[in-house]
């Protein structure tokens, strides 16, 4: 769900194999591919992007991702299709551009707090409440995001961002330096366990339709991963 991953959209590169010289006549003249650069997010009106957002969120949580087409979420959006093709160009980078956003702003308060002057354990508290509480207000979201496969979530840019991970790793390293993190692993098995953790119990959270908010419970789940990822008691 937060990890960051470089987005880097696939691109077809086009080879011109040699040839040998030939007359050109008015019937043989090169055909030429117009890539047209996408308009900026940064021109469309906020209110737009927001409508947008909501709707790629509702429609792809509500239908199988190969099934869903540019002219559902342009209704949905109560949008142009002409507005949706001059931002975004398909329905493949319209969706990772989107889940982006959504996620960018849950790696900006996850940053609040792995940066704090709080001890690990509340540092790490504070940051799982904030991650659950995105389950809580983002159902939609979280649906999506697990029907993502392996291959394709670093399409979305969130997933590889140096720096977000960079601060959590430096969290638990602190921890492990402190002798209150197991320290007989490697920061990236603590920091899958955290991240696990999270994913399981907030996509099953949100299938089992449970009435309560997932933070409703929050203090015992934390306990439970305070233990799996604290060093054992010699």
């Amino acid at each position: 769900m937060m990890y960051y991953f470089k987005h880097e959209l696939s691109k077809n590169t086009y080879r011109k194999g040699a040839t040998k010289p030939t007359m050109k006549t008015t019937s043989q003249i090169p055909s030429t591919i117009e890539t047209r650069a996408l308009a900026p997010l940064s021109d469309m009106r906020p209110a737009t992007l927001e409508k947008i957002e909501k709707a790629v969120r509702k429609v792809f949580a509500g239908f199988d991702s190969n099934e869903v087409t540019m002219a559902q979420i342009a209704k949905s959006a109560n949008v142009s299709l002409q507005t949706l093709y001059k931002y975004f160009g398909d329905k493949q980078t319209l969706f990772y551009t989107i889940m982006d956003i959504v996620l960018g702003r849950l790696a900006a308060r996850i940053m609040d707090h792995l940066q704090g002057i709080d001890s690990v354990q509340d540092r790490l508290r504070k940051t799982l409440w904030v991650c659950f509480d995105f389950v809580d207000s983002h159902p939609d979201a979280v649906m999506v995001l697990s029907s993502v496969s392996a291959s394709r979530i670093r399409n979305i840019a969130i997933y590889e961002n140096k720096e977000l991970i960079g601060a959590f790793l430096n969290v638990l390293e602190d921890g492990q330096n402190r002798g209150v993190l197991n320290d007989t692993v490697p920061l990236y098995i603590l920091f899958d366990v955290f991240m696990g953790f999270i994913s399981r119990l907030g996509l099953m959270h949100i299938i089992r339709q449970t009435d309560t908010p997932i933070n409703a419970e929050f203090d015992a789940l934390f306990v439970i991963l305070w233990r799996a990822i604290s060093k054992p008691d010699i």
